[in-house]
């Protein structure tokens, strides 16, 4: 009995009536009203009302069978990319042999903040229909899928039935794998040069061996190999490649600093897509990658290889880091890299100087990493002060104001060469544009035997 009456309960706690039902009811309402003044129309109003009723009894019936006849799921992607969108898709089948009136609310992750999300249609008999939709991760970490309701409903209309799929799941978002791949084909596809990024020319030569062979117009005279040229009785030439085996570290300021946001992106997550792309490169490139995260304190530290499986690594590593709301150690870094990173390397530094006065505070400490270790100082453009500075100024207020924007992207120009006067490289680049110009300045750094 205990059980009948639970069942019972879930169908009426499911089971709502809808606009149809009150507006239909409306009417008799209104018959029974005027029937009060005109005598006539009361024999009419209980006809009108025991349809009404036969009506409801009958669509009540009807969708609490859909109960189990519908079918529904959901197919999300292992690993959702940060910053990317992916495609969502929802299978419903109606198993019943009536026509089945529909609404699909699927329960989004929190992180959307979408409470309205929902598709309506018909469904006839033994159809079945796969449902898309678009969703861009904007920040890193766990989403909880919830259930998916179905609303199902008669051609009568009066009243609509809800069955909870319970198909909750979890799907991490991890730095995004197809930026990954989208500038390895650029990389090493023929025609990269016109999707922005481009294989610098070589200036002179870098000094890893390679082989000899035979000399050939053009070949530098300088390599010319005089015992192999004795024995062979020919000119031959020592032929070099780009050194390989050197060690690349991108390091990711995740203070207060990186926590602005572009695009729906912090500048930390930028950082993080454009640190699996260039250690993505370096790798490929015979190269070693790795990674070294801080704020007001060391945070994690991956030794550069090119071991199978490094990227993985990097990638877990890289899905766990947070923005902290507190100001970076920039000694502490100093002292980190002295004490980690014993050979000189290539060093990717992501942070973000917001004035010149913050750079004039660091730039002793960047100045000494640059002595043991070639630096690369990414200086991110305040994108949206750019934009906003060169529209069309309606008022003083407006003028003052984007004067006063255009003094920070002045600063930003005067920090890239302050750091230029100490010998230090450095990148001044758009957010979105990250990724392009880091990989073309290692690339560069490659060509001319920098690294």
């Amino acid at each position: 009995m205990a059980r009948i009456k639970n069942i019972f309960q879930r169908f009426i706690e499911n089971t709502f009536l809808t606009k149809r039902f009150f507006a239909v009811w409306a009417i008799a309402v209104l018959f029974f009203s005027l029937s009060f003044s005109l005598d006539f129309l009361f024999p009419l109003a209980k006809l009108i009302l025991i349809i009404l009723f036969a009506f409801t009894f009958i669509d009540f019936i009807l969708v609490q069978l859909f109960e189990n006849k519908i079918e529904c799921n959901r197919t999300t992607p292992k690993v959702l990319p940060l910053g990317d969108e992916q495609t969502i898709s929802v299978f419903i089948k109606n198993n019943y042999n009536i026509l089945a009136k529909i609404e699909v609310v699927d329960e989004l992750p929190e992180e959307f903040q979408k409470r309205d999300f929902s598709f309506k249609f018909d469904l006839s008999a033994n159809e079945d229909r796969t449902l898309t939709y678009n969703i861009r991760a904007l920040t890193r970490g766990a989403y909880k899928f919830g259930n998916c309701n179905v609303f199902v409903s008669t051609l009568l209309g009066f009243i609509q039935h809800k069955i909870i799929f319970d198909i909750h799941e979890t799907t991490p978002v991890y730095p995004s794998s197809i930026q990954v791949k989208k500038h390895e084909l650029l990389l090493f596809n023929k025609l990269h040069t016109f999707q922005g990024v481009k294989k610098m020319r070589k200036i002179g030569h870098t000094y890893e061996f390679e082989q000899i062979k035979n000399y050939t117009d053009g070949d530098d005279i300088r390599t010319i190999n005089w015992k192999a040229t004795g024995r062979r009785n020919q000119l031959m030439v020592n032929q070099f490649g780009d050194e390989k085996s050197q060690q690349i570290y991108s390091v990711l300021d995740k203070s207060r600093a990186m926590n602005m946001p572009f695009n729906g992106l912090s500048l930390l997550d930028y950082a993080v897509n454009t640190t699996l792309v260039i250690s993505n490169t370096a790798i490929h490139k015979d190269d070693k990658a790795g990674v070294m995260t801080f704020n007001e304190k060391i945070g994690n530290f991956v030794k550069a290889t090119k071991k199978p499986g490094q990227l993985k690594l990097i990638s877990e590593t890289l899905y766990r880091e947070q923005e902290s709301n507190l100001e970076a150690n920039f000694e502490l870094l100093y002292n980190a890299i002295t004490r980690l990173i014993k050979q000189r390397s290539l060093v990717i530094l992501y942070t973000n100087f917001e004035s010149y006065y913050t750079l004039e505070r660091y730039l002793p400490v960047l100045r000494k990493i640059n002595r043991s270790h070639l630096l690369l100082v990414v200086v991110f453009k305040n994108t949206e002060i750019e934009r906003y500075s060169f529209e069309h100024a309606t008022d003083t207020l407006d003028i003052y104001h984007k004067t006063i924007g255009k003094k920070f992207l002045a600063e930003k120009e005067m920090m890239v060469k302050e750091l230029a006067k100490y010998g230090i490289q450095s990148i001044l680049t758009a957010p979105e544009e990250l990724s392009t110009l880091t990989i073309n300045k290692y690339l560069e750094f490659k060509a001319k035997g920098w690294i």
